[in-house]
């Protein structure tokens, strides 16, 4: 398998910083890979075709009032 330069370069900096750096550059990756996800569904839900099975499925949620959504009923 085959590391992109980018890649190799990461490595090599996290090689080099002490360990509390490279602790701080592990989190501020795992930060910019849940943003990109958060981006990702604002994408979706932005979307402007109709979502019949989403609006279904909120107008039901909404209907059955306030109790916790039981996971085998989705």
């Amino acid at each position: 398998m085959d590391m992109s330069s980018t890649t190799e370069e990461i490595m090599r900096v996290c090689e080099a910083l002490p360990a509390d750096k490279e602790s701080e550059l592990a989190g501020i990756s795992r930060f910019l890979l849940a943003r990109q996800d958060d981006d990702a569904w604002e994408r979706r839900l932005a979307f402007p075709e109709a979502r019949p099975r989403l609006d279904a499925f909120l107008r039901d949620s909404a209907a059955e009032g306030d109790e916790p959504l039981d996971p085998d009923r989705l």
